[in-house]
């Protein structure tokens, strides 16, 4: 795969294939990526997760309705009236997406409760949006950086970003789910469920039409 057939199979502007070319074919040469199902299935995921491989931070801004369905019994429906977002409001306002991720995230693969704030601090980031404390450890364990210390890294540094994308998928055995064409068993293991699963699919059609042996 070159950067034109990555810029085509991922539908990016040139300059989105320009910025994430290089490291993306670098992490998934490091982490056996290789044959062209796995790519492209990669390459669904992952733009899925980034919005296009335009979004390395998970945004909270939550309608009271979303935060209740997306998070379920983690967000009482009485707390998300108060820190969904209000009438008026164009977004969430910045000190109250905090909370949010501090509540839904706390205790959870290594996260401390809520008063912690891990929730925050271990959101998603990063191509695949690597979450948790507990993963932000394995991933920089993986990569040979303190993640847990500064977490922000999988934000700002785009090398990471994308290694980390390619690590989670490697430890994760999604070479072996894409090999079978299990889609809807690869959405499971990235997302935890079948969040976005049209429009992954719709990605990974994409994806094929351009990455072929």
């Amino acid at each position: 795969m070159d950067k034109q057939t990555f810029q085509q199979a991922a539908n990016l502007s040139a300059a989105l294939a320009d910025r994430w070319w290089p490291h993306v074919d670098a992490a998934l040469f490091e982490f056996g990526i290789l044959l062209p199902h796995r790519v492209a299935a990669w390459i669904a995921q992952v733009g899925h997760e980034s919005k296009g491989f335009s979004s390395l931070a998970e945004s909270f801004d939550y309608s009271v309705q979303g935060l209740v369905v997306n998070f379920g019994a983690r967000m009482p429906v009485k707390l998300a009236g108060t820190l969904g977002r209000q009438a008026g409001e164009r977004v969430v306002p910045l000190e109250r997406q905090p909370r949010i991720a501090s509540i839904v995230y706390a205790s959870r693969y290594g996260n401390g409760e809520a008063a912690t704030g891990d929730g925050w601090k271990f959101r998603g980031r990063g191509l695949k949006q690597i979450t948790f404390r507990a993963n932000y450890e394995a991933c920089g364990h993986a990569l040979g950086v303190d993640l847990v210390a500064q977490p922000e890294l999988l934000a700002t540094d785009d090398r990471l970003a994308a290694r980390s994308a390619a690590w989670f998928w490697f430890a994760h055995g999604c070479n072996e789910l894409a090999d079978r064409g299990d889609f809807a068993q690869l959405t499971r293991r990235i997302n935890g469920g079948t969040n976005g699963l049209d429009d992954r699919r719709q990605r990974w059609l994409r994806a094929q039409q351009f990455i072929h042996a």
